[in-house]
């Protein structure tokens, strides 16, 4: 009757959510609220107000405690798992200065500095110059020191939404190790800021002073603040424990915590994952990120446009499907399920490789999507589902890339994001696959992997394997399909391995083309 109560905050890209788990991982009340406040001033920008961040955060505290079944006096904890690589620029006193520049931001510094000529040699006889100068490009901090001078002067704290979230709740400039993944001087490897000789320093207008002090996951960053407490609703006095970003909380979440376990994320960026304990490079020199388990890592491989190519697809081509569902009065998902149960395995030969936005060494900065195999037996069920098949090539070949440089094979995979809710996506993944494929028993992931980081922060349950052990359960199990998994792998072989390398440079040429 008194158990303990783990409040998880998920600020993600496309909502904020208030959750409410118990110490089982069951999910006792949910509120959510949408961010619609992103603004693009000119192509490839994507920016959201910060202070909007926080406030629709307050926002979606305050409508939990009005659900059945949140009871706020037995709330135990707080931690926040937010969207990775959204940078803002803070002033002493807390203003950001600056709206919030999202990870989906394309914007680059024109003139971005370069570190000190000795780092370069090395750069250039690795072949790595133009991957050092991409990064620099990319960097938030460049473009703001480049564009807005006056404003990198003001600025006192360089904070992702994590930063802000936790600088809002506890008064404190504090923030996970395991929430650093962004164009900051971050040592991936060790997950702590880069020592002072180290080359990112040169490459990045930011200062040691100007980042916040970093904590271990599970251990506690601060407690709510009066002023958070009238905002939020939260009970003062309450302590916030260092969880991780929204793709390691996810992971973990889903029960994917050893290296044989497969972690896809079918999300706004669609990923696959492993956790494991060695500093592992999926692409070389890319590093993997900091694991919600701490000390260890997450192998990631990224398509940046992932299940974004899904709404994509439901916006241009979905009006049929969108107009029925208001009509029966059901969830247009369930339609888009039975435009992919129309077409056989293989798409009777279209193939998509969904690159619609450039990489940085796989895909490189050239990549481009595509869609060969067109016939006039293809249809719009036809295009939907080579999306799917598409992504699923795309991240089983990041799949292949880990295996091989980790030496240890995946016999298993666990699936989360919005995508994970389709059974038919489900069937899918496991037939491309050729591996038996679950969700785990929420969708809720990333919010119940914040949740475990509150239950070991408090001692509730001893460690992470304990708190995986009882709080993230088996969902759906989906099992291979022989003859369909035989399709998908000699497509995978003889066909999708050999795309990029033969399209890249028609990619080139037409970037070439487009910029005269």
């Amino acid at each position: 009757m008194n158990a303990p109560l783990l409040l998880a905050l998920d600020c993600g890209t496309q909502s904020v959510r208030a959750l409410l788990f118990d110490t089982a991982g069951k999910l006792l009340a949910k509120a959510q609220t949408a961010l619609d406040g992103y603004h693009s001033p000119q192509p490839e920008w994507h920016e959201h107000d910060g202070e909007a961040l926080w406030l629709a955060t307050a926002e979606t505290c305050r409508k939990l405690w009005d659900l059945p079944g949140a009871a706020r006096e037995l709330v135990a904890g707080v931690a926040v798992t937010t969207q990775r690589g959204t940078l803002m620029p803070v002033a002493g006193d807390g203003r950001v200065l600056h709206p919030a520049i999202t990870w989906l931001d394309r914007r680059r510094a024109a003139h971005p500095p370069r570190p000190a000529w000795p780092w370069r040699a090395a750069f250039a006889t690795l072949g790595l110059g133009a991957t050092v100068r991409d990064f620099a490009a990319r960097a938030q901090v460049n473009w703001i020191a480049e564009q807005h001078p006056e404003i990198a002067r003001a600025t006192a704290h360089w904070l992702l939404v994590s930063g802000l979230l936790h600088l809002r709740l506890t008064g404190r400039v504090v923030d996970s190790a395991a929430n650093q993944v962004a164009y900051l001087p971050f040592d991936f490897k060790r997950q702590r800021w880069a020592s002072a000789l180290d080359w990112k320093w040169g490459a990045l207008r930011c200062t040691r002073a100007q980042l916040p002090q970093l904590f271990e996951v599970g251990t506690q960053l601060g407690q709510i603040t009066p002023e958070a407490a009238a905002a939020t609703g939260i009970p003062g006095g309450l302590p916030v424990f260092a969880a991780a970003a929204d793709k390691a909380c996810e992971i973990v979440g889903s029960g994917a915590v050893a290296p044989h376990q497969g972690a896809l994320s079918y999300g706004t960026t669609a990923t696959f994952s492993i956790t494991t304990p060695r500093y592992l490079e999926a692409t070389p020199f890319v590093p993997p990120y900091p694991a919600l388990l701490p000390g260890q890592y997450n192998c990631e491989v990224q398509i940046f446009r992932g299940y974004w190519l899904v709404r994509w697809f439901k916006e241009q081509f979905g009006h049929p499907e969108r107009a029925l569902a208001e009509g029966l009065g059901v969830a247009t998902e369930s339609l888009f399920d039975a435009l992919i149960t129309q077409v056989p395995p293989g798409c009777d030969g279209l193939l998509l490789q969904p690159y619609w936005s450039p990489g940085v060494r796989h895909p490189g900065p050239e990549a481009r999507g595509a869609i060969i195999g067109f016939s006039d037996v293809h249809t719009r069920a036809h295009l939907y589902r080579a999306i799917l098949e598409g992504l699923g090539h795309a991240l089983r070949d990041g799949c292949e890339r880990i295996e091989r440089r980790g030496g240890c094979a995946v016999t298993e995979l666990r699936v989360s994001g919005g995508g994970a809710q389709s059974d038919a996506a489900m069937q899918l993944t496991a037939d491309l696959f050729d591996l038996p494929t679950q969700r785990a028993h929420t969708h809720e992931t990333s919010g119940l992997g914040a949740a475990m980081a509150v239950s070991v922060g408090l001692g509730l349950h001893r460690d992470f394997a304990a708190a995986v052990a009882a709080m993230s359960h088996c969902g759906r199990r989906f099992t291979p399909n022989p003859e369909h998994a035989r399709v998908y792998a000699a497509l995978h072989r003889d066909v999708y391995r050999r795309m990029y390398a033969q399209l890249a440079p028609l990619y080139r040429r037409l970037a070439r083309i487009a910029a005269r």
